[in-house]
């Protein structure tokens, strides 16, 4: 991955809608638990990769004990569709994970979502690939005007 040196923003038109979702292994030594919870996200994010039109903009995502995916998205609403769609990846997991799961508390999921408004986000890279919000909307190079945060959030 290229690095770009120097100062940059994102410049996304509008809202974007971002989700974390993630899942905390609370039982190491069960993985007949957590590991279908884990394997389950593949084929949500190999659909949302091969369907743009579901709205997924871009994602990053950590693993470790808690494992973290941040994405973004063109809307809520697009985050609603694909979540409740019956013939995406999601729906099935989902009710599989509440019937077979549930509340042992060997396995934890969580998410929340967030509506990121212009004028109300802030945004600089330093010395860094396309990353966040700028990998899923516009990595742009911080300009003249642009070089503090209020300013940045002005220019939205």
């Amino acid at each position: 991955m290229v690095v770009n040196n120097g100062r940059f923003t994102a410049r996304p038109e509008g809202d974007v809608t971002v989700f974390l979702i993630g899942m905390r292994i609370n039982a190491w030594h069960r993985p007949d638990r957590w590991l279908p919870v884990f394997w389950a996200m593949v084929p949500m994010l190999t659909h949302l990769k091969k369907h743009p039109e579901a709205g997924l903009l871009d994602f990053h995502s950590w693993f470790g004990r808690t494992t973290v995916i941040v994405s973004y998205w063109k809307s809520p609403e697009h985050l609603q569709r694909f979540a409740s769609d019956p013939d995406a990846p999601h729906l099935e997991p989902w009710r599989k994970f509440v019937r077979r799961i549930g509340n042992d508390g060997r396995v934890g999921v969580w998410h929340e979502t967030y509506v990121s408004s212009p004028g109300k986000r802030e945004v600089v890279y330093v010395n860094m690939p396309p990353f966040g919000l700028g990998r899923a909307t516009a990595f742009e190079p911080v300009g003249r005007g642009m070089s503090t945060a209020k300013q940045r959030i002005a220019s939205t």
